[in-house]
């Protein structure tokens, strides 16, 4: 259930950002897994398609970053670092 909320509050920074930009659709999600994040960029790739099916990121690239810095401030976030819209 962990990973659910984290998409979901991903998807909704995802989904705001297109609606600032007047997107049509995602075409790239970069993101940082920090890591106490609990979740592998295999386990997360699974979920960000589960995720965005039927919405303005279904298909985008994904690129997934993956901290082993477990004393980072942010090491229990998954941050969305960058995204490209058209």
């Amino acid at each position: 259930m962990h990973e659910h909320s984290l998409m979901a509050d991903l998807l909704r920074k995802i989904e705001q950002v297109a609606a600032d930009n007047n997107a049509e659709r995602v075409t790239r999600v970069r993101v940082w897994l920090g890591a106490l994040s609990h979740i592998t960029p295999e386990h997360f790739r699974e979920h960000f398609e589960d995720s965005t099916r039927g919405t303005l990121a279904e298909g985008a690239e994904l690129e997934v970053e993956a901290s082993d810095d477990d004393t980072h401030p942010e090491a229990q976030q998954i941050l969305l670092r960058n995204l490209d819209v058209v």
